[in-house]
Order: C-alpha cells, then sequence, then structure tokens
C-alpha cells in the first residue's frame, strides 16, 4: 500500500482543518466540477498548496481538494484527477483513492466525462457504470495485476433506485478505458462496441480497481459528452464537455448527494 509515504500530506490536511475520518469521498471528472460548492462548513485548497499533490494540467479540472458537509456527513471531493496520459505514474492516478483511505472513507463516487459508444445513449445521458474494459494491461500502484472485481451490485441498486424517485434518467453500461490521450479512430470504437463497450474514456478504471483493492465502496458514473468517433459526424472537441456538463450538473449533485446521505 501506499499510505506510509502520505503521512505528510495527510497532517498538513488535518492542520487545515480537515476531520480525521469523512463518510464518503467524490472525484469530479471533466465537466462536472462545481459539486464541491453545496459543501457545508467547507474548507478548499489548491492542489499547489498541499504536500505530495501535483498539479492538474486538463481543461476543466480546478485542482483543488475541499472538506465539508452533506448533511451530517463528512465528505472529500477531488475536483480535478491526474491522468496516465498526463506523464503521471498508474501510482499518481489513484492518489485521491490513497487519500480518502487515509481518511477512511466508507463510499468512493468517481466521475467522468466519456464518450458515447452505445448507440441508444444521447450526449447529456448519466451513466451509471456496472462494469468495465481494459484495454491492454492494467498494472496497480502496488506492483502486481489486479485481481479484485469492481461489483456495485448494492449501490447501483440504491443509486437506480435513488434517479428514479427524482424522476431524472439514467443510463447504465459498462465503460472501456484508454490511457488516451488521443480520441480513438472509428475502427478503434467498431472494436470497442464489439468488446461491450457502452461509453469510453481515460479515467476512472484505475481509480475503481484501487478502491476496490482497499475495500472502500464505489460507484463509477460517466457523463457522455459526446458520441464517439464514427458515432457522430461532428469533430470530437474537448471544449464541448464544459456546455455539456452545465447540463446535467443539478442532477449529478442530487443524485451523488443522495447516495451520500442514503450511505
Amino acid at each position: 500500500m501506499l499510505s506510509n509515504s502520505y503521512s505528510e500530506t495527510l497532517t498538513f490536511l488535518l492542520n487545515s482543518g480537515f476531520s480525521k475520518t469523512v463518510d464518503a469521498s467524490v472525484i469530479l471528472g471533466s465537466g462536472l466540477g462545481g459539486f464541491e460548492h453545496q459543501l457545508k462548513d467547507k474548507i478548499t485548497i489548491p492542489y499547489e498548496e498541499i504536500p505530495g499533490f501535483p498539479t492538474t494540467t486538463v481543461v476543466g479540472h480546478s485542482g483543488s481538494l475541499s472538506f465539508g458537509l452533506i448533511g451530517d456527513k463528512r465528505v472529500l471531493v477531488f475536483s480535478g484527477r491526474f491522468h496516465f496520459y498526463e506523464g503521471h505514474p498508474f501510482e499518481r492516478t489513484v492518489l485521491p483513492i490513497e487519500i480518502a483511505h487515509l481518511f477512511h472513507a466508507k463510499l468512493m463516487i468517481v466521475s467522468n466525462a466519456a464518450g458515447g459508444i452505445n448507440l441508444r445513449f444521447s450526449v447529456g445521458d448519466l451513466m451509471l457504470i456496472d462494469d468495465f474494459v481494459n484495454t491492454g494491461f492494467m498494472y496497480n500502484p502496488i506492483g502486481e495485476r489486479v485481481l479484485q472485481r469492481y461489483k456495485p451490485d448494492a449501490i447501483l441498486k440504491k443509486a437506480k433506485q435513488i434517479a428514479n424517485d427524482l424522476q431524472f434518467p439514467i443510463q447504465t453500461g459498462t465503460y472501456l478505458y484508454v490511457t488516451g490521450p488521443s480520441y480513438e479512430t472509428k475502427a478503434e470504437i467498431r472494436a470497442f462496441r464489439l468488446m461491450g463497450g457502452d461509453a469510453v474514456g481515460m479515467s476512472t478504471a484505475p481509480e475503481l480497481n484501487y478502491a476496490c483493492k482497499l475495500g472502500i465502496e464505489c460507484l463509477g458514473i460517466s457523463l457522455i459528452t459526446n458520441m464517439a468517433t464514427g458515432v457522430s459526424k461532428v469533430k470530437l472537441d474537448h471544449s464541448e464537455i464544459k456546455e455539456v456538463g452545465e447540463l446535467r450538473k443539478d442532477d449529478f449533485k442530487k443524485l451523488v448527494s443522495e447516495l451520500i446521505v442514503a450511505s
């Protein structure tokens, strides 16, 4: 495990007013920033001020860690993540999971922006990740092949019920992980569909893998911000992610908040 290497990080955050334990943690992907603004008694620290944290370089990731309350639940919110395609090793991409574990988080929600592969999906859909596919190797941070399985059955059922109660549509599907940074070709998307992928993205799978390894209950949620190459005739552009995120950010906030309160 990596915990011992983050003792300075933990001490800094505790001295900054963070609680010794939290109930849940959330990683915000591209287009889904702003969730942290609903935290009560919020403390926010930019990544560059936290010992042991790199900065995030992706547009749409503010790069800060917040602590606060949702209801009576203590919550960590990571606004931005660290991608393998930015040059970070896999052990750094799971840094938020490691920090959440140090704070004894029982629940982890990992979100992302993804391209739609499933022809029944539309831009703006929220997709609960029920499984994922790794293209090529997936190396975990403790130097072994990943053996732990992502099985979110209980929390997935709870999330579906919450979405139904809130009366907004929700999709469920398989997230296909690629390392990036380039978008996929038409041929690759056809192959990914045959492999069972419903959406494709460049994050989340390493984080979910590691959360499972540490025994944290976890759920991945994708925002379909574009249809993948070959599905849409429109040229893919990262700038569209923020616009689509604005359309569903309130639904995302309600869903995740209700999940945390119910946990």
